[in-house]
C-alpha cells in the first residue's frame, strides 16, 4: 500500500514539486515566455509594424509577467533555502536570484513608466529601454539558472535506466526520493 508521503502529496510538493519533477523550472517558462512576448510586442510598436494592439499587448504582458514572477520566484526561493550556504551551487543560485530580482524590478519600472504608453497606444522610448534592460537581466539570470541545473545538477536525478513510464509519472517513487537524497 502506498502512503500519502510516497505519492508526494503535501504542501512541500506544492512549492517544491516531486523528486525529478521540480515546480520552479516549468514556471520559469511561463515567466520568461511572457517577458519575451512583451519585448516582441514593444519592438513591433517601436518599428511601426503594429501600433495600439502591440502597445496594449506589451504592457499587459509585462503585468502578467510580474504576476507570474511572484509564484515563480517563491518556488525558486523555497529551493534556494535548501542549498547549503557558501557552496559553489549556493553562490551561483544566489547570483541567479539577484539577477532575476533586478530584472523584475526593471520590468516593474517599465510597467509604471509605461502606463502612459498603454493609455496613448504608443510605446515611449523610456519604457522601451526599461523593457530591453529587464530582458537583458532576465537573460543573464536565465543563463545562471541554467548553470544551477546543468552544471551543478541541482534537483537532477540520475536514473538513466528508469523505465520511461515511471520516469514521467508524477509520483515520488522510492527510487526518485533516494536519487534526490530525500
Amino acid at each position: 500500500m502506498t502512503s500519502r508521503r510516497d505519492e508526494g502529496v503535501g504542501l512541500d510538493a506544492l512549492w517544491r514539486g516531486l523528486p525529478g519533477h521540480p515546480i520552479h523550472p516549468p514556471l520559469t517558462d511561463v515567466t520568461v515566455g511572457t517577458y519575451t512576448f512583451a519585448v516582441v510586442a514593444a519592438t513591433a510598436d517601436v518599428l511601426g509594424i503594429s501600433t495600439n494592439a502591440a502597445t496594449h499587448a506589451w504592457w499587459l504582458a509585462l503585468v502578467f509577467g510580474l504576476l507570474s514572477t511572484i509564484v515563480t520566484a517563491t518556488t525558486g526561493f523555497v529551493d534556494w533555502l535548501r542549498i547549503p550556504t557558501g557552496t559553489p551551487l549556493w553562490r551561483t543560485a544566489t547570483a541567479h536570484m539577484i539577477a532575476m530580482l533586478l530584472a523584475s524590478g526593471v520590468f516593474l519600472a517599465a510597467v509604471v513608466a509605461g502606463k502612459g504608453s498603454f493609455d496613448a497606444g504608443n510605446v515611449e522610448t523610456g519604457a522601451y529601454v526599461l523593457t530591453i534592460a529587464g530582458f537583458l537581466l532576465l537573460t543573464v539570470g536565465g543563463w545562471l539558472g541554467g548553470s544551477v541545473v546543468f552544471v551543478h545538477g541541482m534537483r537532477v536525478l540520475n536514473l538513466v535506466d528508469e523505465p520511461a513510464r515511471r520516469a514521467a509519472a508524477p509520483v515520488a517513487t522510492p527510487e526518485k526520493r533516494e536519487a534526490e537524497g530525500a
